[in-house]
């Protein structure tokens, strides 16, 4: 009989389940604040996707770039952002991660790698064949990933940022984040394939597919992938089967979907996953409610600090609009 699990076999289980649980807390506080006018414009949460943002990030290296879609949230937390400026990003204030210019969709941070949400279905695609192009051609071991919809498959750029990839053997783990809706259009009525990763064999690429629901598995599968692009053994594709539980944006009531299919999902939760797994080690309820406890605090004063920030002076409008004023 195989002995339980201590508390040091599942340290690094704990530290993935922390960051799920504070996206899932954040967006949660996001969508409080939408609900209540604090945040406008359009605002996209990652509830139900955490395990395969937190797993895949968990992968890379400091050096490593990340390329993301308009539901950055989740990856940004991932990578490590400051939740005081995202959430002030959110409230559209001059302390936000991009000073308030970018909103929900356009979280920014050099310093860390991330290279950005982006709101133009696909059109990332290229941008991140780019930033790994730079990194082969400046010779560092930096690997880039880049998250996307399965929706963007199906988009132009996604086709030559692959080609490009494949050509030229570039250091890029491309996700897709299959959530099973592309807004609110079901993935059998817009895909002529069921996998999207069987797409790579048009491209003699390496592929691969997993179930998003359980974050170390995320996080092995995309580390042979990443540690295969760094060792200068070209791109991979991956799907990564998921599940949103929330409408496409926070203006979607997400009619076209049942709620029994929602509550079927909703039982591979990667949060309740996680947190079984550490129940059946050495962790007990009440240090797991005490995180969850602390995280809701931070959120808070995420919150509170967004709140009470200054908004971008009228002037603005024209800073960083020509390149003198770069």
């Amino acid at each position: 009989m195989s002995q339980p699990k201590t508390k040091k076999d599942t340290q690094d289980l704990f530290e993935l389940y922390r960051q799920m649980l504070l996206i899932r807390r954040f967006e949660e506080g996001a969508a409080k604040s939408y609900s209540t006018g604090k945040i406008g414009g359009f605002c996209h949460l990652y509830i139900g996707q955490e395990a395969v943002g937190v797993g895949s990030i968990a992968a890379l290296k400091e050096q490593d770039y990340i390329v993301s879609t308009y539901r950055d949230h989740g990856h940004a937390l991932a990578r490590g952002l400051d939740p005081n400026a995202l959430m002030a990003e959110l409230f559209g204030k001059k302390t936000g991660i991009s000073q308030g210019y970018g909103g929900s969709m356009h979280f920014f941070d050099k310093e860390k790698h991330f290279m950005g949400g982006h709101g133009i279905v696909g059109g990332h695609i290229s941008l991140a064949a780019g930033i790994a192009y730079a990194s082969k051609f400046k010779e560092t071991d930096a690997v880039t990933i880049c998250f996307f919809g399965e929706g963007a498959a199906n988009i132009g750029s996604f086709h030559e940022g692959m080609n490009l990839a494949a050509i030229w053997k570039l250091p890029l783990v491309m996700i897709c984040e299959n959530n099973h809706y592309a807004m609110g259009t079901p993935e059998y009525r817009a895909l002529s394939v069921k996998d999207v990763s069987v797409r790579a064999g048009a491209y003699d690429i390496a592929r691969d597919h997993i179930e998003g629901d359980e974050v170390r598995k995320v996080r092995d599968h995309v580390n042979v992938a990443v540690e295969r692009a760094r060792r200068g053994e070209g791109p991979t594709l991956m799907e990564i089967s998921t599940y949103r539980f929330r409408g496409h944006s926070m203006s979607d009531p997400a009619k076209y979907r049942t709620k029994e299919e929602l509550d079927r999902y909703k039982q591979s939760d990667p949060l309740l996953k996680a947190k079984d797994d550490l129940l059946r080690s050495e962790w007990k309820e009440e240090e797991l409610e005490k995180l969850d406890i602390d995280l809701q605090t931070k959120v808070e004063e995420a919150i509170q600090f967004a709140d009470k920030s200054e908004e971008p002076p009228l002037g603005w409008l024209y800073k960083h609009v020509y390149a003198e004023d770069v």
